[in-house]
């Protein structure tokens, strides 16, 4: 029998009550996961570097502010933990990973520790559970579609490289017994924030930011270029459904995804018209212009996500339809403009 969190809260009337820690407790994606925790009967410690506050619900929540670079505050920071889920991502997103030293410490330095300080809990003898939030770009520039994850990995940017790194420490540390290892390969995350201070920093949501204030909509191609694009209530989701199945998933990475592939052009337009019946007025442009130095070659292929090993593995799959998650964030951000707070 897998022991997910809901195995084990099925017999949290004769054994104590599981551990399941946060790293990464306040931003975009673990602020939604830890929303979606908070409704288990489980202990839920949420850690973030700014401090948070607990997400309403069953769990018995604590918050704990520690900057988790710090060998000894991480190990505090996990102590007695059943599961840990490794949403952590350095301050800039992918491009500081290309000039900041201190982004490889966060996005490669905190998941080496983390996988040497972690020890079983008290009572347990079954190394504790780790679930990773890797990205689908580890991989590099798709050479084919769908990726169904046994692709050859090439990473292309460093921030790529430095995902693949945490990841394979971690598989390596669960093929050694001290860990039971899961990396989740996540692709572009979108939608509404579920906590103050942990807005999607992505391109739907710097679309639906443009839109808002009436100004075009720009692409760096001519609009053809498809995203596999999941709403991070759904990539939530998958978080949980790891929790509950690691039995197969253990020492393997898997893809999330939706398996559409959605032409950016569509989206971008489609972000216009649903700002556009937002605020009542006509929709803004959306132009193709000439991408910059920077851009790295990935920006250019489409990629598509065959999540289906995934699936069967947990039963997960996406729920909330394109149109309707596009509407939610855009409409969440304009209500945030309009928030004097």
């Amino acid at each position: 029998m897998e022991a997910g969190t809901a195995d084990i809260e099925k017999r949290s009337a004769v054994k104590r009550t599981p551990l399941v820690t946060v790293l990464g407790a306040s931003g975009f994606v673990g602020s939604s996961v830890t929303r979606a925790l908070a409704n288990r009967r489980i202990r839920l410690r949420a850690v973030a570097r700014r401090p948070s506050t607990p997400a309403p619900g069953q769990a018995e929540t604590t918050v704990v502010t520690a900057d988790l670079t710090d060998r000894e505050a991480l190990a505090e920071a996990v102590a007695g933990s059943d599961a840990v889920i490794h949403l952590l991502l350095g301050d800039g997103g992918w491009r500081a990973a290309e000039s900041d030293p201190g982004a490889e410490r966060v996005n490669v330095g905190v998941m080496r520790d983390l996988v040497d300080v972690l020890r079983p809990a008290p009572g347990e003898v079954t190394p504790p559970l780790v679930v990773y939030g890797g990205a689908a770009s580890q991989v590099g520039v798709p050479r084919r579609e769908p990726l169904d994850g046994t692709e050859p990995d090439r990473p292309e940017t460093a921030y790529d490289r430095q995902k693949l790194a945490a990841e394979q420490h971690l598989l390596k540390a669960t093929a050694e017994g001290r860990v039971r290892g899961v990396s989740l390969r996540l692709p572009t995350v979108f939608g509404e924030s579920a906590a103050p201070g942990a807005g999607d920093r992505g391109v739907v949501s710097a679309m639906a930011r443009r839109a808002l204030d009436g100004r075009t909509l720009t692409m760096w191609h001519d609009g053809t270029v498809r995203r596999d694009l999941v709403h991070v209530d759904d990539v939530a989701a998958a978080f949980t459904a790891a929790l509950d199945h690691p039995g197969s998933l253990v020492g393997g990475h898997w893809l999330i995804g939706a398996g559409r592939g959605d032409a950016l052009g569509e989206v971008f337009r489609l972000v216009a018209r649903t700002a556009a019946d937002v605020l009542g007025r006509p929709p803004v442009d959306v132009v193709s212009v000439e991408p910059p130095a920077h851009a790295p070659a990935t920006d250019f292929r489409s990629v598509t996500l065959d999540s289906s090993a995934f699936r069967a593995a947990t039963g997960w799959h996406p729920r909330i339809p394109l149109h309707e998650g596009v509407r939610r964030a855009v409409t969440a951000l304009a209500r945030g403009r309009d928030d004097p707070r």
